[in-house]
């Protein structure tokens, strides 16, 4: 039972890693699934804690990726209107799948800008702000799924 779980454990990591750059699926959660898993077989033990920061960090992460390209645009020099339009159009790329996750936020934030009158070249730094942040969640998200894969390996080792 112990191999059964720790394959299907090592494929929920894998399949988590993927789900960070692939929309349909929730990267960090899956991997985490996988490590529950790994924690369920005889071989690897983990302490509640370790498992109780590594949710938290599960949590973190899918709640950052959804405001981290709001932040960009804010902080790249946007207004409220790019910001909005940064989670608007992230929400709006949800629809228009692969593109529109990448796309979504940076037209979203340009948008927004501009029709809260700012100029082309404000409202592009804006949108570049957006997709900057888009980028920054994914390799948020990456990082926390490798690193499920670093305890599985170290454990088997």
């Amino acid at each position: 039972m112990d191999i059964f779980l720790i394959i299907l454990s090592a494929l929920l990591m894998l399949m988590g890693l993927l789900g960070c750059i692939l929309p349909t699926l929730p990267g960090p959660p899956v991997s985490y699934v996988g490590f529950l898993l790994l924690h369920f077989t005889d071989k690897v033990q983990f302490s509640t804690s370790q498992i109780l920061i590594l949710l938290l960090l599960v949590v973190i992460a899918q709640v950052v990726d959804y405001f981290i390209p709001i932040l960009g645009s804010k902080y790249s020099g946007g207004t409220k209107w790019g910001s909005w339009g940064a989670f608007a159009g992230s929400v709006v790329g949800l629809f228009f799948l692969p593109w529109g996750l990448i796309l979504g936020p940076f037209l979203g934030a340009m948008l927004g800008e501009l029709l809260g009158d700012a100029d082309f070249k404000t409202a592009l730094r804006s949108g570049t702000g957006a997709l900057v942040g888009f980028l920054l969640g994914t390799v948020l998200k990456l990082a926390l799924c490798m690193y499920f894969i670093v305890l599985l390996v170290r454990s088997l080792i």
